[in-house]
């Protein structure tokens, strides 16, 4: 078993961009781990999306020799996302550290992730380095951040550690801080077993490998431990550490981070942040576990062209199977067939699975636009969830709707004040407080309703900020809001697919927009075909594809004109007797076209 002084488990949080990954290729470099040869930028970025992309989606690990004053230390260092929607991914790796590295660029500042992820560490008690990125670069101001750190976060600048994680530059003084600040990991190296798993990851050989870090006690290969919180025992048939690629070790100690294969087929049979101990002899104090991350955003996903549904469905599951943060369901659609309801932690989490399904399966997916999960409370005084507005009940039978609010901090250039406050105000936003970080730089904290957030907000604050703009949200409650349904009729029947629920006092403006596009994807028939966003029974707004016309006159030359009147009349009622009798065929790419998040 290690020497519990000479280990040192810590985590790097940063703002999205900030060289969370850069700074860790350098520290896998620094320490030998990985050779010049070998090396590559976002190393421990293993999902072809992640280099594509250019962002971390699941925190990676890796165990990292280095000598200090003689003595050999274990680093165990764990990356994490920067994204605001694997915030969740930050909160689970954070509980297995001692310490935290916050890193800031020299050259932004701090940004909202930065606020977020601070916070964080500091309720978790974690030993806190704050480190200034991007050094080398001719914009930076090293000095002037860090002292803006303090005035945000209350980290002391005297303390900030300045590196450049592209050229290497203060790697060695970040190291050598990281073994005299962060605190050894406390544990009892003779006790029961006491392991959390922070994160599991399917491997088509060998089952799920869980990733754990040992508090109490040890496990080796061949021990039967039992997971506490499935109730189910397995054999551990292999135990190791990310060096960064798996590399076997005879066990793992108290303090150590590393992982194990016992045989777990799918990640449905292991929970994250359940506890492992020894089956002969289980311990009295299990950790309380993890909250299951939380879906904000919902919508559907329909198979497309050349793609059936058991094939969407078999991309579905084996998708889950590999990140099980976000959820599906089947539902049906008159107009689009049987598909999918889909949770997501946010529109990015939305994009990456709908990007995985397409590239990983080969399946063409048709997704509806996104919607929030709103609480109903009944007249019967029982509170439900509902996820689509076709879930949504009678008004007779519903006391009130509570919509989902989300506590937004953004911080901007202080000449964007005035617009982004608008913006703000146009989503129905609530002021709370605003902070000048600097004489530039404003940090603005708002209440504002999630389905007005999760369409463009994003790009409209970067529009008005010129770039600058960035946010960060949490979902701090329900509160009870004006939403009603709006139902879309086509010839007078509703079209559940296009019904929304929206705030009244918007609802006209949406509904508007909607069968204005209506009418230009459906083509006209041999009859009137009427367009009409409805609440109720009560008509918000209307639109008229009009009816082919044959010219039925054309032979009637000269002559009486109660022969013409004849001929119209008798078009006039065909056309109505064809109106009530008659299908208006809706096509696909006229759904596809409404219900594309875009727009």
């Amino acid at each position: 078993m290690a020497d519990l002084s000479l280990i040192r488990n810590f985590s790097i949080v940063a703002h999205i961009d900030h060289g969370k990954s850069t700074l860790a290729d350098r520290i896998l470099e620094h320490t030998g781990v990985i050779s010049q040869r070998e090396m590559r930028a976002q190393f421990l970025d293993d999902m072809d999306l992640e280099r594509e992309m250019g962002i971390t989606i699941k925190a990676n690990r890796a165990t990292c020799p280095y000598t200090h004053d003689g003595r050999e230390y274990m680093l165990n260092l764990i990356d994490t996302p920067g994204h605001v929607d694997f915030h969740y991914e930050v909160s689970r790796s954070l509980a297995a550290c001692e310490g935290v590295l916050v890193l800031v660029d020299a050259t932004q500042g701090v940004q909202a992730q930065t606020v977020a992820n601070t916070y964080l560490a500091v309720e978790a008690d974690l030993e806190i380095i704050l480190v200034i990125n991007k050094i080398d670069l001719p914009a930076a101001r090293p000095e002037d951040i860090a002292l803006e750190v303090e005035q945000v976060l209350g980290l002391d600048a005297s303390e900030a550690v300045f590196t450049s994680a592209k050229t290497g530059a203060g790697i060695d003084e970040l190291l050598a801080a990281v073994v005299e600040r962060i605190p050894p990991p406390a544990g009892d190296p003779s006790g029961k077993l006491r392991a959390l798993i922070y994160d599991a990851k399917p491997d088509p050989h060998r089952g799920v490998i869980s990733h754990t870090r040992v508090f109490d006690g040890g496990f080796r290969r061949g021990d039967s431990v039992e997971l506490v919180g499935v109730g189910r025992q397995f054999l551990i048939t292999e135990v190791g550490k990310f060096t960064p690629k798996l590399g076997a070790v005879e066990s793992l100690g108290a303090g150590e981070v590393g992982y194990f294969f016992a045989g777990i087929k799918t990640l449905a049979d292991v929970n994250i942040g359940d506890t492992v101990t020894l089956a002969a002899d289980p311990t009295d104090n299990p950790f309380p576990g993890y909250h299951p991350p939380q879906q904000m955003v919902f919508c559907d996903f329909y198979p497309g062209i050349g793609t059936s549904t058991e094939a969407l469905r078999e991309a579905m599951e084996k998708l889950w199977l590999n990140d099980s943060s976000f959820t599906y369901s089947t539902v049906g659609s008159d107009a689009l067939g049987i598909g999918f309801r889909c949770g997501f932690l946010g529109l990015l989490h939305m994009k990456i699975i709908q990007e995985r399904l397409e590239r990983e399966n080969a399946v063409s997916v048709v997704q509806t636009a996104p919607t929030v999960t709103y609480e109903i409370e009944l007249t019967t005084g029982e509170v439900k969830r509902i996820e689509s507005p076709s879930e949504l009940p009678d008004a007779s039978t519903m006391n009130e709707i509570r919509e989902p609010f989300v506590k937004v901090q953004m911080i901007i250039p202080a000449d964007c004040v005035g617009t982004v406050m608008q913006l703000a105000m146009d989503r129905r936003g609530k002021q709370k407080k605003t902070e000048y970080l600097s004489t530039t730089r404003v940090m603005l904290t708002y209440e504002m309703p999630l389905c007005e957030i999760i369409y463009d907000f994003f790009d409209k604050l970067k529009t008005c900020t010129r770039g600058y703009g960035t946010a960060d949200y949490e979902l701090i409650g329900y509160v009870v809001g004006d939403m009603v349904r709006m139902d879309v009729l086509v010839n007078g029947l509703p079209v559940d697919a296009l019904s929304v629920i929206v705030h009244r006092d918007k609802a006209a403006v949406r509904g508007r927009k909607l069968i204005t596009r209506l009418k230009k994807e459906i083509s006209r028939h041999m009859f009137e075909i009427p367009l009409q966003a409805a609440i109720g029974s009560k008509i918000i707004a209307r639109e008229t594809i009009r009816a082919f016309r044959k010219d039925v006159t054309a032979k009637c030359y000269g002559g009486d004109i109660t022969r013409k009147r004849k001929l119209l009349e008798k078009q006039k009622e065909g056309k109505r007797r064809m109106k009530t009798v008659g299908n208006v065929a809706i096509p696909q790419e006229a759904f596809m076209s409404i219900l594309n998040p875009d727009d």
